[in-house]
């Protein structure tokens, strides 16, 4: 496929082979850890011989994913798998990172216990700047939309400041997914991303991936997850291939309805603040418009208390209190309660494809069972 077509073309035809009479769109997954070899010659380049670094069903995968990312991907069994290995295969002791203040609270947790006693400087910094200086840093990693704050920060300028003193530029696109924006394209030297959130979209498998057009960070990937053996199962990898072909329209309708309900909530007197970069007044709006050809459907607010939160959920209809986000079914996340360095009332409120209407209704119903200015 070629940029030429359309996002949804895009989605539908990723990494598909040619369409044959009789057999289907795509391959079944294949079942198998093992495959018989030549008797003479043994393995063969190309041809499947052990599951863990060769699998078909895998490789389609990779081929969608990297079809839309615009680079060679490779597929991990998770997100934080995908986040791991980029950081532990290209960065050695001594050496300096700089990571995301704001984003997600794992990595944060991960690196200051697995990659500071392995002598690596962990830094931090906000999405939206300011940045350290970059001389001497092997790389930075960014995300954004920042998870779960949505700050968004400007990947082409942060590129090209890095990469003149040799650093390298790694971008978490988990929350804006390939369809929002491509660092690649950007400037980013390589892209981790946890497929397990909008990207496959059913809230039923989880998936990480990495995408670069460098060889050389491909190799070494490659070569760390052969290795370590962090894939994704076969069944896994074909349903999140399945699931890529309505991609475009799941983002689509998760957008429209994070529009409808972060303005309802930005005039909400029982919410103290929104966040989502596609409303004018967010302190992202500029450089997400400029940047994003889509804004995702996560939409973060705040409640006075954790227990607003707790009756909110309890009154609401449609909205599940379920961690994750990009599924079909709206899920609000209170992150204080997972260790998140977050407010207590801090909601992350991922839109489902439900009826923006059904949406409006139901959320401005249960907000109504909170005291706003000492009334019920």
């Amino acid at each position: 496929m070629t940029d030429a077509y359309g996002d949804s073309t895009r989605c539908v035809h990723a990494g598909l082979p040619p369409a044959e009479p009789g057999q289907p769109f795509l391959p079944g997954p294949v079942f198998a850890s093992t495959f018989p070899l030549d008797p003479a010659t043994g393995p063969v380049p190309g041809v499947d011989s052990y599951g863990r670094p060769d699998s078909a069903t895998r490789r389609r995968l990779e081929s969608a994913i990297g079809e839309l990312e615009g680079g060679e991907c490779l597929a991990f069994a998770s997100g934080m798998a995908a986040v791991s290995a980029a950081l532990l295969a290209l960065v050695g002791t001594s050496d300096e990172i700089v990571l995301p203040r704001d984003g997600y609270y794992k990595t944060r947790a991960w690196a200051a216990q697995a990659l500071s006693s392995r002598g690596i400087t962990v830094t931090l910094a906000p999405t939206a700047g300011p940045y350290p200086d970059f001389a001497g840093v092997r790389l930075v990693l960014l995300e954004t939309p920042a998870n779960p704050g949505l700050d968004v920060c400007d990947i082409a300028a942060i590129a090209e400041a890095a990469h003149a003193v040799g650093t390298l530029v790694a971008v978490d696109n988990t929350t804006a997914t390939p369809l929002g924006q491509t660092p690649l394209a950007l400037g980013a030297d390589l892209v981790v991303a946890s497929g397990t959130k909008a990207l496959a979209g059913h809230s039923d498998l989880l998936l990480g991936y990495v995408a670069s057009r460098d060889a050389e960070i491909v190799s070494a990937l490659r070569s760390w997850r052969d290795s370590t053996g962090a894939i994704p199962g076969n069944f896994d990898a074909w349903l999140a291939h399945r699931s890529l072909a309505t991609l475009d329209l799941r983002l689509a309708r998760q957008s429209e309805n994070a529009a409808a309900v972060a303005s309802m909530l930005a005039t909400h007197p029982a919410v103290r603040s929104v966040r989502w970069p596609g409303l004018t007044g967010d302190p992202s709006y500029v450089v997400a418009s400029k940047q994003m050809r889509r804004v995702p459907g996560v939409v973060t607010f705040e409640l006075a208390s954790a227990d607003e939160v707790a009756r909110f959920l309890t009154a609401s209809k449609l909205v599940v209190a379920a961690t994750s986000f990009g599924g079909p079914h709206t899920t609000a996340d209170r992150r204080a309660q997972w260790g998140d360095d977050a407010p207590e009332g801090l909601v992350r409120l991922s839109c489902g494809i439900e009826d923006s209407a059904d949406l409006i209704v139901d959320i401005t119903v249960a907000l109504a069972h909170l005291k706003t200015d000492g009334n019920t």
